[in-house]
């Protein structure tokens, strides 16, 4: 599905979009691209595992999963706060974006959202997410790339950075 760029980010574009495809695109395009043409590997990773084990053992009080439009899965919500539940800050600014843009997605069906809280429970630490005007001029941006990227023909280039050694799609773009 192509969906039109726009000067302004429309609604249909921001819907176009889901919380993997954003964080995707923060962390690599190429990944970004395969995902979202239907290459999916991240059922062989035993770090996606590990890290899924991470989220529903930890915080096990707290109602999980809420679901925005069928595109953004929110660990949980707390007093109006976004909380996402990771393994480790190795990959903290991936980790800030995503959260900024699921801030992003409540506000725009009206929640009033003040910030987001990143929990790293096996690091006994949390990292508060605010969304400013000046990001969120970056992620309607950023969403903006999300769909050119998916609407290429072609998969960007390798990135070729030691992120890949840990990667579901390793032997994919490596082969």
């Amino acid at each position: 599905m192509n969906i039109a760029i726009t000067d302004d980010l429309t609604q249909s574009q921001a819907d176009a979009v889901t919380g993997t495809e954003f964080n995707y695109y923060l962390l690599c395009k190429r990944k970004l691209w395969l995902f979202s043409h239907d290459v999916d590997m991240e059922h062989t990773s035993d770090n996606v595992l590990i890290g899924k084990l991470i989220d529903e053992e930890s915080y096990p009080r707290e109602k999980k999963g809420m679901i925005i439009d069928d595109a953004v899965k929110i660990d949980f919500l707390d007093d109006n706060v976004v909380h996402e539940v990771k393994k480790s800050n190795k990959m903290e600014e991936v980790h800030i974006g995503q959260v900024l843009y699921y801030i992003y997605r409540l506000r725009l069906k009206g929640v009033d959202i003040k910030k987001g809280v990143i929990n790293y429970p096996k690091q006994k630490r949390t990292t508060e997410v605010i969304l400013t005007p000046e990001k969120e001029r970056q992620i309607k941006d950023i969403v903006k790339k999300v769909i050119e990227i998916k609407n290429a023909e072609r998969a960007p280039d390798v990135l070729h950075s030691k992120i890949c050694k840990k990667c579901s799609y390793e032997d994919f773009c490596y082969s």
